[in-house]
């Protein structure tokens, strides 16, 4: 079954009782993978989100370009432009788009319904997803790693470097393992319950994070290449120069690694990829 099952109550129960057996034992890092190996879940589907309407004041991604995914009761397109719905720092959203592990369904491609998401100061645009941390006391999220891809005209895709990814099974649950990927960092935004204005979305908190969580990106950090992409130095010019008009999410056990000739893997018992909640830019025209 998937990780959407009704199973929250029962992993929570097992997840606090584990950590109070287990406060002084030195093997904490393999309890918690343990526990990673149980579906994501969520503890606040009674969050009345999305909102009826949408801020105008922020731009978030509002058409679906290709979306092809099969996972069953996730694969509402609609739900990857509906509005950020973030659980908080403990718990996914429900409200989420979810992409297969492989193959055509394992990839979504959105845009600003024309516009274009332009190259400004820091960073460009975040992407949410529905990650959650295991514990207060803890460095390891429960998540699913999604690679980013940009293009202006739809065809061209240039990503970011995912050089840094570590491999170490016993690390792979750490953000730090995963630099370039999205899908990495809870969602505090929740457009109905915790609103922010565009300006706090895209403030730093430290750490790598932002005030309303997601993944940020900044379009000087595109790379020529790239796995899986078709960018020459002209696109990546032609986009930082001008800006983006698609962006394409794929999970990122679909994205070959050049140096193994697999998927870039995480090890969870999930039956499908990355769950996606939207995209935000900082500025279209």
């Amino acid at each position: 079954m998937g990780k959407y099952q009704l199973k929250s109550v029962l992993f929570m129960f097992i997840l606090s009782f584990t950590f109070l057996q287990c406060k002084e034992d030195e093997n904490k890092n393999d309890i918690l993978l343990s526990l990673l190996a149980i579906p994501k879940v969520n503890n606040s589907s009674a969050i009345p989100c999305p909102p009826t309407s949408l801020p105008t004041e922020i731009p978030i991604a509002n058409t679906v370009v290709s979306a092809n995914s099969t996972v069953s009761g996730f694969n509402n397109q609609t739900k990857a432009i509906n509005g950020i719905c973030g659980g908080g720092e403990f718990s996914g959203s429900l409200d989420v788009y979810a992409l297969n592990l492989t193959g055509a369904g394992a990839s979504l491609i959105l845009s600003w319904a024309g516009k274009t998401v332009k190259n400004v100061s820091g960073i460009d645009f975040i992407v949410y997803e529905n990650p959650f941390r295991v514990s207060e006391s803890s460095d390891r999220y429960a998540f699913d790693p999604m690679v980013v891809q940009v293009s202006f005209n739809g065809t061209e895709f240039c990503g970011f470097d995912l050089s840094g990814y570590n491999p170490n099974v016993s690390d792979s649950n750490k953000i730090s393992s995963w630099p370039g990927f999205a899908g990495l960092r809870p969602v505090i935004y929740n457009m109905a319950t915790k609103p922010f204005t565009l300006n706090e979305l895209f403030t730093p908190s430290g750490n790598s994070f932002l005030l309303g969580g997601g993944d940020g990106f900044n379009l000087d950090d595109l790379i020529v290449g790239g796995p899986d992409a078709n960018c020459d130095s002209s696109t990546r010019s032609n986009i930082q120069t001008n800006g983006f008009k698609y962006i394409k999410m794929i999970s990122a056990s679909a994205v070959t690694n050049p140096n193994t000739g697999n998927g870039y893997t995480y090890p969870h018992s999930y039956d499908n990829g990355s769950d996606i909640d939207g995209v935000v830019a900082k500025y279209i025209e």
